[in-house]
């Protein structure tokens, strides 16, 4: 298995787009790229379990020379790029080595028993993602990092609702265990893509945990200028237009997997230039 063979992904939000300052895409793009590819050693092709933790403590051992400020391997070109970067911008690593832990977990977990379990592997996966992106911009206060880590996990937990089927296929689960337990459902429903009242009930409630997790974070949209704030603004627009989509199909997303289409895009670009411009995050729904 190779670390850099080129696979094509569903992005819900646009990586380095045109919203993004000039000067910060192609860092951006750096960046995006040893995440990408890291987690394509979790996921995908066909090697061994041994084999793709053996590649991600590769990677743990390049963010190591770059931490040390010694060279990175020659024939990594893609950690060479990464050090210039930490280093252009004063970047801490360790967000980068905790990317790595959770993709690294992604191997051998296909379940979580708690939300709490499931809490700290996002915190891993996803919150390091906003955490590096405030430490570009210089922007990584507490109560920034704080909103940052609520609209990052929000993200990932709408990826794994819109993505409960796909994920099922990989003999993932990323709902919690006793979440299911509360609301009568089982991996043999899901595996039998039973679409009842107990499949509604238990997506109602992770749909809407979600959404008030996403609306605790949008406040730092507001609070971040220029064209970074209003990307943001559109990110938040964007995991709520998921939830939205989720909505529509009355929750079964095992027969109707929520995207974003065209439409879709210049909706939520226009809600996130009104959130932009009027400077007031959106609301919870009422009732």
């Amino acid at each position: 298995m190779t670390s850099d063979a080129k696979i094509e992904h569903y992005e819900n939000f646009p990586v380095a787009s045109i919203l993004l300052p000039r000067e910060m895409r192609a860092p951006v793009g750096v960046i995006y790229n040893f995440a990408r590819t890291a987690d394509d050693i979790a996921d995908e092709g066909d090697a061994s379990n041994t084999e793709r933790h053996a590649s991600l403590a590769a990677y743990q051992a390049e963010l190591d020379n770059i931490a040390a400020g010694q060279p990175t391997s020659p024939d990594r070109p893609l950690f060479a790029a990464l050090a210039r970067v930490i280093a252009e911008h004063r970047l801490a690593v360790q967000p980068f080595s905790d990317l790595l832990s959770a993709f690294d977990q992604d191997i051998e977990v296909k379940r979580y028993a708690t939300f709490a379990d499931l809490r700290d592997y996002t915190r891993r996966s996803a919150d390091p993602v906003g955490r590096i992106m405030l430490g570009l911009f210089k922007l990584d206060t507490p109560e920034n990092i704080a909103c940052s880590d609520d609209i990052c996990s929000a993200l990932q937990l709408i990826n794994f609702w819109q993505d409960v089927e796909v994920d099922w296929r990989k003999a993932r689960v990323y709902l919690p265990q006793d979440d299911m337990a509360r609301f009568g459902v089982t991996d043999a429903d899901i595996g039998a893509q039973t679409f009842d009242e107990r499949w509604r009930a238990l997506m109602r409630y992770e749909v809407d945990f979600a959404r008030r997790m996403m609306l605790r974070g949008a406040p730092l949209a507001n609070r971040v200028p220029g064209r970074f704030g209003l990307e943001l603004c559109c990110v938040v627009h964007g995991g709520l237009r998921i939830l939205e989509r989720i909505e529509a199909v009355n929750y079964d997303v095992f027969r109707h997997r929520p995207q974003l289409g065209k439409a879709d895009g210049l909706r939520v670009f226009l809600r996130g230039l009104g959130m932009k411009l009027g400077g007031v995050p959106p609301k919870a729904r009422a009732g």
